[in-house]
């Protein structure tokens, strides 16, 4: 790209797009990708100068094998040879069926039927709706959920409601969006052990206001054992334990939201895998087409479907456009082949052990309040809020593309990464934080 042709895109972009989380009055000045191919994009920064940088965010966590991926690019290929797009209202088509039979295979046990969405906030819709309908065809009135603070859950109508509401993303709305109820944020750490006294006030504290709520509850929704956008968040699996009993306790369903966990990103298939009790409704996206193509896809037991199937509207009262969309799940097919070729839980335990060893120098920097790992996510977070642009350069600088948020600077890395690359990843955050926080 010209000179000429790079200033007439950015004006055109600075003027009329909208980017997300932006102002359209004072918008940012984004780097302008050029192409992408293994793990790197190749990027003009805003003077127009070129770079090769390692995408450490994965495409906010979606492109999991990288990019220009041969087998991902043949499935969409092939399916264009067939169809691109076909309703999914009366008429049903092989991608779709065997994706659904896949994801059944592999889904916790209990889970029988598969609704195809177009994107991750859309299958939470579609799973808040179907605990609505669910109980509301059995002549219960339950119109609340219940969840914990510092969650997300996506940026739709239903998902903004079950974010946290203060501290959350969407706190903007608070008074507009329906009021649900909010357990305190779980206290970090994997391995805190069941009887520490943090973890046991949180329990008693969650226990007693699920009882002062339970008649309204409809279904408990979580992001099992990391909460991604709300903060990168790690908790005990002790708190999925304890919120399946309290919903099998008072007849309420739960929902696991693994949108961003699912496929390996904490380390096993599920985040939910880590405890014995299953869900009664997953939510799956972002990794689904290894990033390909938006698409999403809510799950229930066959007690869920049944139960929303007899009420008066006789069925789930939901129907994207683009459910079920041939090339979105002829992609997904092929991105499963791959996560199963290449052994990935084993590949995240390798990218884990990286991340941990090369952003252990991070706590040393006055700015960094704490430094953590999870399967294939790295993070370090500071005592302040961070200078996005300012540490997203400072990495570019040094072949890295990282997106910070709040007062984080994290790394989702596809699941393809090397070790030099990891290695390359590690350092330039680390830099980046020490260059423009200290």
């Amino acid at each position: 790209m010209d000179a000429d042709a790079l200033a007439a895109l950015r004006a055109v972009d600075r003027d009329h797009v909208w980017h997300p989380y932006s102002s359209a009055l004072t918008p940012g000045d984004p780097y302008v990708v050029e192409s992408a191919e293994g793990v790197r994009l190749r990027l003009r920064d805003p003077d127009g100068t070129p770079h090769d940088v390692v995408d450490a965010m994965s495409s906010w966590w979606c492109a999991v094998h990288g990019y220009r991926v041969p087998e991902l690019d043949a499935a969409v290929r092939d399916q264009l040879g067939r169809m691109a797009h076909v309703m999914f209202g009366g008429l049903t088509h092989e991608p779709a069926v065997d994706l659904a039979r896949r994801l059944l295979d592999l889904a916790p046990d209990g889970m029988e039927h598969v609704f195809l969405a177009d994107s991750g906030s859309v299958s939470v819709e579609v799973a808040m709706k179907a605990a609505l309908q669910f109980h509301l065809a059995a002549g219960r009135r339950r119109t609340r959920f219940l969840t914990v603070r510092g969650g997300y859950h996506g940026d739709t109508f239903s998902p903004m409601s079950v974010t946290d509401p203060v501290g959350g993303m969407h706190s903007l709305f608070r008074g507009v969006l329906p009021e649900h109820v909010f357990a305190p944020r779980p206290p970090a750490g994997l391995d805190r052990p069941d009887d520490d006294p943090e973890l046991v006030a949180w329990e008693r504290t969650t226990r007693d206001l699920f009882s002062q709520n339970a008649a309204d509850i409809a279904a408990v929704i979580l992001e099992p054992v990391l909460q991604g956008a709300g903060g990168m968040h790690v908790y005990t699996p002790r708190v999925l334990d304890v919120l399946h009993r309290l919903a099998r306790e008072h007849g309420a369903l739960v929902i696991h939201d693994e949108i961003a966990t699912g496929f390996h990103r904490t380390g096993p298939r599920w985040a939910g895998d880590r405890v014995a009790t299953t869900p009664d409704i997953l939510c799956l996206g972002k990794a689904l087409t290894g990033g390909y193509l938006t698409l999403a896809a809510m799950l229930c037991t066959r007690e869920v479907a049944e139960g929303v199937s007899v009420g008066e509207a006789g069925g789930l009262m939901h129907g994207p456009t683009f459910m079920g969309n041939p090339l979105a799940c002829a992609v997904a097919n092929a991105n499963l082949d791959l996560l199963a070729a290449r052994d990935t839980e084993v590949e995240v335990a390798r990218i884990e052990r990286r991340l941990r060893e090369g952003l252990s120098p991070a706590a040393d920097l006055a700015s960094v309040a704490d430094v953590r790992t999870l399967g294939a996510v790295g993070v370090v977070q500071l005592r302040e809020p961070v200078d996005v642009p300012g540490v997203t350069a400072a990495a570019v600088a040094r072949g890295v593309w990282v997106r910070p948020f709040r007062d984080l600077v994290y790394t989702m890395p596809p699941f393809v990464t090397a070790d030099d690359d990891l290695d390359r990843i590690t350092d330039a955050l680390t830099a980046a934080i020490a260059d423009v926080h200290g």
